[in-house]
């Protein structure tokens, strides 16, 4: 069976199990990372150097890090052709744009915020700088929520583009913060919660 380490309140494993889900592929979760280590234990080094998770691990013993390139491969393997991540070039390239566009710009000031709000202690919170994130954060939502206007989801269908914003998405939505009235963005949240469990069990959960 597929192994899949890391802990649950990462983003980035959030992506992998809630494919998991989407896909109904069979795997065993083993807890890494944070408080509970293992990432620095040479076991785990020799599968990912950078000593992160998630990290996947299949029967032969082959193992891939990288949360976005697990997501395709799991694809690729488990569900080739699956729409989720189109075969078309064209359909395929308006998915991965987005998944390079929430490494490139999303993921900085959004875990920036995430921080601050939730794990830091609030004598220890730069504020400046994290409402300075935050600014820019809603300018990137803002970007989203255009490309949703007349979309039920980010490239159209549901794809791999709407995994990995989610954890992100829900972030967005749970911290306490302000947050311009952004009405497709609001409408896409919903529909990721009404209509796809993977996304209510691993990604929609208390912040922590």
């Amino acid at each position: 069976m597929l192994k899949v380490w890391g802990r649950t309140s990462s983003s980035n494993v959030m992506k992998v199990l809630w494919l998991c889900e989407e896909l109904s592929i069979p795997y065993e979760r083993i807890d890494a990372g944070g408080e509970f280590g293992r990432t620095s234990e040479p076991f785990y080094v020799a599968m990912n150097p950078n000593g992160r998770v998630p990290v996947i691990e299949e029967p032969d013993g082959y193992s891939l890090w990288e949360s976005n390139s697990i997501l395709r491969y799991l694809v690729a393997t488990r569900t080739p052709g699956d729409p989720i991540h189109p075969a078309a070039p064209k359909a395929r390239a308006d998915v991965e744009r987005w998944m390079d566009w929430q490494l490139a710009s999303l993921s900085g000031p959004m875990t920036a915020v995430f921080f601050a709000h939730v794990r830091t202690p609030p004598d220890k919170r730069d504020m400046a700088a994290t409402a300075k994130a935050r600014d820019e954060a809603e300018a990137l939502w803002t970007i989203v929520d255009r490309q949703l206007a007349g979309r039920d989801y980010v490239a159209g269908g549901f794809s791999l583009a709407d995994i990995v914003l989610g954890p992100y998405l829900h972030r967005w939505f749970a911290m306490p913060i302000e947050r311009a009235p952004l009405a497709n963005l609001e409408a896409w949240y919903e529909r990721l919660k009404d209509h796809h469990p993977g996304f209510t069990a691993h990604v929609a959960v208390p912040l922590v």
